[in-house]
């Protein structure tokens, strides 16, 4: 369905923190191709497959201090998504992540991604306002789509939020890993700036 290309600095530049280091040994260079946006990693006694998903929801610090943690994600990486279908469109702050289907689905995700930002503020997101910070979800594949539909709508019949949901579905194009001081920001700088916070808890 997507073209997906994933742009990194060049090898080198950027101290791995333990987790991203461990799926640099997982996984390489992981899933540059849309197409399945599965890769295998075989050990000793098991084998891990993992999955890609790209999410936007405002200043991607705060969204990267929360999704990091869930049982299931494997790695996390912050940085600008790009619009397939409108090469016009500014870049959106997204984050990239990194999951295992077994113990996350990817619609589970999702309804943790609809519970920790507003997704009724169009182009905003706490005190961070443009395009940048819009509420999208960058679809990789034709499952990733039908499941994104079918859960935004859900969540916006669900009368959960007050106002219409306005999240933005869209086609994966580049995505442009962020400077390294914008990764695992809040790990590194606890106390930081942040607008995300998990509602109905």
């Amino acid at each position: 369905m997507s073209d997906f290309i994933r742009s990194r600095r060049p090898a080198g530049r950027r101290g791995l923190g333990p987790v991203h280091a461990f799926t640099a040994a997982v996984a390489g260079i992981v899933l540059l191709a849309a197409a399945g946006d599965v890769c295998s990693w075989s050990g000793d006694d098991e084998t891990v497959n993992t999955e890609t998903a790209i999410l936007a929801g405002g200043c991607f610090w705060g969204m990267e201090g929360l999704i990091r943690d869930l049982d299931g994600v494997v790695d996390t990486e912050v940085g600008y998504a790009a619009d397939k279908g409108d090469r016009k469109a500014e870049p959106a702050e997204a984050i990239l992540i990194v999951y295992d289907p077994e113990r996350i689905s990817y619609e589970n995700l999702l309804r943790f991604y609809f519970k920790m930002h507003d997704p009724t503020t169009r182009n905003r997101q706490g005190n961070d306002r443009g395009a940048e910070y819009r509420s999208a979800i960058f679809v990789l594949n034709e499952d990733q789509l039908q499941v994104a539909e079918k859960v935004r709508n859900e969540v916006d019949a669900s009368g959960f939020w007050k106002k219409p949901v306005v999240t933005e579905i869209n086609e994966a194009g580049k995505f442009k890993e962020a400077a390294e001081h914008h990764q695992d920001y809040l790990e590194k700088n606890p106390g930081g700036y942040t607008c995300h916070f998990v509602r109905g808890e």
